[in-house]
């Protein structure tokens, strides 16, 4: 006789949405050749780039706060999309610490500046010139957000759209 198993709304629920969760960390985390995989909880790599008015930007003096990276390109219709919300988002928490960073994996600099113009952007927008960051990060798939705790360890990573629930979600433990 066979045992069948009967899960209920709320079981089925937790289901997918564990099994969604191990889909987005295995698209972030998934390494490429030889390169060591990162995990949920490892230290976020340090990076220094540019930001869009060319003031340097360097993940390691925002330790101790946490950090928002956004990889995205101009042509993203969830980026558009999403991109009032991460605003709201950072305006009402940039005084509690929170760091919002928007990486491009476009080199058009025109392109760019537009979208940050449209969208009337206020956080750091950085290009990632040659995928060198989103490489770090073993970014494969845009828009991806990355969350980065306090302490500068990796938190969460959700690929596709993101709204103000998740965010506070996902977030929300760090900011008072």
């Amino acid at each position: 006789m066979q045992k069948r198993w009967r899960l209920g709304a709320g079981g089925v629920a937790m289901a997918v949405a564990g099994l969604g969760l191990i889909a987005l960390s295995l698209l972030l985390l998934a390494a490429c050749g030889e390169r060591q995989r990162l995990q949920l909880g490892d230290p976020a790599p340090d990076f220094s780039s540019l930001d869009q008015h060319g003031e340097p930007f360097t993940l390691a003096d925002y330790q101790g706060r946490p950090v928002v990276l956004r990889f995205w390109s101009v042509d993203c219709k969830f980026c558009r999309a999403d991109t009032p919300i991460f605003n709201r988002y950072y305006r009402q928490y940039r005084e509690q610490g929170l760091v919002i960073i928007y990486i491009s994996r476009n080199d058009d600099q025109e392109m760019v500046r537009r979208f940050i113009k449209d969208l009337e952007i206020e956080f750091p927008v950085i290009i990632d010139r040659g995928d060198r960051i989103a490489q770090q990060y073993r970014v494969k798939l845009d828009p991806l957000a990355v969350v980065i705790d306090p302490q500068h360890r990796l938190a969460a990573a959700v690929l596709g759209g993101v709204g103000e629930e998740e965010l506070q979600r996902l977030l929300g433990g760090y900011l008072r």
